[in-house]
């Protein structure tokens, strides 16, 4: 293997390295990655502000709408179980932009639906599609140099928090002029455009090792077996997303004083706040030049340290809607650069493991989401917004003593292999 002017710190990554480890990646190619990832996310979220028209329109109850955006989320998981490892397999340059067609085919079919049942069924289409943003993701990490990783996975996850961030805000805006519909016949034609940009621009794809699918999916559990690291991570990345999903599913009930708090915004005005989370999205790839750096370790602590002022701020009783939306910034800040950290991490590993590591940390990511959201529900119940701070905090605690723990293991693994 020819030598890098930067090599890599991890010495499985020089082992492992493909061309484009060697070859680096473009500044703008980096962009449309991360739009594409944003974009493609963004169809999970769409239909959330428009549920109430959606409802209105086949006549079907509150209840019974909302599972379009169920739909979504399991028809997302199965995307991630199930298409994200051939990212190891087949030829990315093709893959890709074969499931944003598919994605723009199906937000078609879902704007097109005579019936709620036909757009339940195409939801689950898209939600499949949608894990492209999980191919992406890997590729971009495959064709970064190693020094350069950090940086570029921080770009192009900032971009794929920002499409979750503001999918809601853009589907709003969409729907107040044009009908729900219309949402989603635009992002139809958005993923046809991004799939002929990707494939024209992005560079050949380094050549896949053959073997089974069956196999290939049976390899994931081997994958996480072997790499202690990994399990690591997922653990972290559990805690993560559980802390992220529980603010962000009880805050519409803080804001618009549901049990009497002394805030009472509209369904518009609570959906702005999300681009609160924009500003911590965008400083996230801070995290990623120091990973570069070799500071990966002082990133994963400083990370879930923000973390925890993050909620301290946003328990603060009476907080003034200044303090909410700093409190919002921070808070999503420290979650944003902790899930840079753990894919910093993970993408370290082997190169053509790369989809099928993406595949292990996302599902438990994902399984984070839900568990945070159900819990947040209950809690909020039981002891309105402080109560779910509380809980938030206690994770968050708790994620950082793991990891606290799980540093001085690895570095005392590290120092017996030494001697």
């Amino acid at each position: 293997m020819q030598a890098t002017p930067n090599p890599p710190t991890d010495p499985s990554s020089a082992m492992s390295a493909s061309p484009g480890d060697r070859q680096g990646i473009s500044r703008s190619l980096v962009v449309l990655f991360a739009v594409t990832c944003g974009v493609s996310v963004s169809s999970l979220y769409v239909l959330q502000p428009v549920l109430e028209e959606i409802r209105q329109d086949f006549d079907v109850s509150t209840s019974t709408a909302a599972l379009v955006v169920t739909a979504a989320q399991l028809g997302y998981a199965a995307g991630l179980l199930f298409l994200v490892p051939l990212g190891d397999l087949l030829n990315r340059k093709l893959l890709a932009p074969s499931m944003m067609v598919a994605s723009a085919v199906a937000l078609l079919l879902s704007g097109l639906a005579p019936g709620f049942g036909t757009l339940f069924v195409a939801s689950i289409l898209a939600g499949v599609c949608a894990a492209t943003a999980q191919i992406v993701l890997p590729w971009s990490s495959s064709l970064a140099v190693p020094s350069d990783r950090g940086r570029v996975v921080g770009m192009v996850m900032s971009g794929l928090l920002l499409g979750i961030l503001l999918a809601r805000v853009v589907s709003g805006l969409i729907a107040e002029f044009g009908g729900w519909r219309s949402v989603l016949f635009t992002g139809s034609a958005l993923m046809i455009v991004l799939a002929v940009v990707v494939y024209v621009s992005v560079p050949p794809d380094a050549p896949r090792p053959r073997q089974p699918y069956g196999q290939l999916l049976i390899s994931v559990a081997r994958i996480v077996r072997a790499e202690t690291m990994l399990r690591q991570r997922m653990l972290l990345g559990f805690l993560t997303m559980f802390g992220f999903s529980a603010m962000w599913t009880s805050i519409a009930f803080l804001l618009s004083g549901s049990r009497g708090e002394h805030f009472s915004y509209s369904e518009a005005a609570i959906g702005l706040f999300g681009l609160a989370g924009v500003a911590g999205a965008a400083a996230a790839p801070l995290f990623g030049k120091l990973a570069d750096r070799g500071h990966l370790r002082m990133a994963t602590t400083a990370a879930w340290v923000v973390t925890i002022i993050g909620w301290l701020s946003l328990a603060w009783p009476g907080t003034p809607l200044a303090a909410m939306v700093i409190g919002l910034v921070v808070f999503d800040f420290g979650v944003q650069a902790s899930q840079l950290a753990n894919q910093s991490a993970i993408y370290s590993l082997a190169s053509e493991e790369r989809s099928r590591v993406t595949t292990a940390y996302m599902v438990t990511y994902f399984a984070g989401a839900v568990a945070g959201s159900v819990s947040s529900g209950y809690a909020y119940g039981a002891g309105g917004w402080i109560a779910v701070c509380l809980s938030g905090i206690g994770v968050a605690v708790a994620g950082l003593l793991a990891w606290l723990v799980f540093d001085r293991w690895n570095q005392r693994r590290a120092g017996q292999s030494v001697r």
